[in-house]
């Protein structure tokens, strides 16, 4: 006898499916359930389908019908506190990282010198990526300031300079190749003149 054999052996599949099969007729009110909490039906459809394969794995232990509605609503209901506490732990982290960005603009000495290369790439960037660049690293306007000037909180602010950061960093790389390993500092790439 195998061990899948002794787990078949121990699992009643009729009660299984039938629990299943309530949970699943259940789908549309599960769905309505999670959205009125998230406020998203893709993240509802997400949390949903996570609890539908932990339900998979539990529902040999559940008999009555009734009684896995009510288990299931459980789950749910933990699986909406999961998801806002990853969402308040990612928050926080961002939250650290947008108060730390200020302290991150170079001394105008040092950006005098940054090559041409860096101002002409930050123009192909994404309109609002070298708006915030021009802003924040430039000008060096707080990424609080300037969250409040755009209407974004100040997360949003924080990881749309990283995105920038991020996509000019690409850019000066596909540009400069090996001179952008080296900082770009006195470069000879893309200097009037040169």
């Amino acid at each position: 006898m195998t061990n899948l054999d002794r787990v078949g052996d121990s699992v009643d599949v009729t009660g299984s499916s039938a629990t299943l099969q309530t949970l699943v007729e259940n789908h549309r009110a599960f769905l309505r359930f999670l959205e009125r909490r998230v406020g998203s039906r893709d993240t509802g459809e997400d949390l949903l389908q996570e609890a539908f394969g932990r339900a998979v794995t539990h529902a040999h232990a559940l008999r009555d019908g009734e009684s896995a509605v009510a288990w299931f609503y459980r789950l749910l209901r933990n699986a909406v506190i999961d998801h806002y506490r990853r969402n308040a732990a990612a928050g926080s982290a961002l939250e650290r990282f947008a108060s730390e960005l200020p302290e991150s603009v170079p001394p105008p000495e040092v950006a005098d010198q940054i090559c041409a290369c860096v101002s002409r790439l930050a123009a192909t960037l994404k309109p609002e990526y070298a708006d915030a660049l021009q802003a924040i690293e430039v000008k060096g306007v707080p990424v609080k300031e300037y969250a409040a000037a755009k209407g974004l909180t100040a997360n949003n602010a924080g990881v749309r300079v990283f995105r920038a950061r991020q996509a000019l960093r690409a850019q000066v790389a596909a540009s400069c190749g090996t001179c952008a390993d080296h900082g770009c500092v006195d470069c000879s790439c893309g200097r009037p003149g040169s």
